[in-house]
């Protein structure tokens, strides 16, 4: 599947996706061109799946996160269809994952103040039409963030 080659090149895109080619090589102890066929072929793959910058929410002014657990009243494939539009237009959620278990929907919520929360729940997510339920959890502290995947190299 992958070698330790490709391993490397997956994880140090993950903690740095800016890397140029050249940066890239010298990290994983592979030729310019080496490194960029593999890279390519992980992009082309679908392993690599985009390259993004992650921003500092709290320096934005988004110092509230929430974990809020949406259960919808009815069950079926246009409910959630439907639903699942509707979260993709909301900025307040900045990801979204439909669950197993006592809710439908597990909802990573970032906004700038506790009012904006209780504003955002009462007035878009609790009146919309499919939603019975909603619970949230605020975060008080990230133990540890998302740093990505950890690949193995076949054997």
């Amino acid at each position: 599947m992958h070698d330790r080659a490709d391993v490397a090149i997956m994880l140090a895109l993950q903690r740095d996706a800016s890397l140029t080619n050249n940066a890239l090589s010298g990290l994983v102890n592979l030729s310019p061109s080496q490194c960029s066929r593999r890279r390519q072929a992980l992009e082309d793959s679908g392993v690599i799946v985009a390259y993004r910058a992650e921003l500092d929410a709290d320096q934005l002014g988004f110092g509230i996160e929430a974990l809020t657990r949406v259960t919808l009243a009815t069950h079926n494939a246009s409910t959630s269809d439907e639903f699942s539009g509707f979260l993709a237009s909301l900025s307040e959620v900045v990801e979204a994952q439909a669950v197993t278990g006592d809710a439908d929907y597990v909802l990573r919520l970032r906004v700038r103040s506790l009012d904006e929360l209780a504003d955002f729940i009462h007035r878009q997510l609790l009146p919309h039409a499919a939603v019975a339920q909603v619970k949230s959890d605020i975060v008080l502290k990230t133990v540890k963030p998302y740093i990505g995947l950890q690949p193995v190299a076949s054997r």
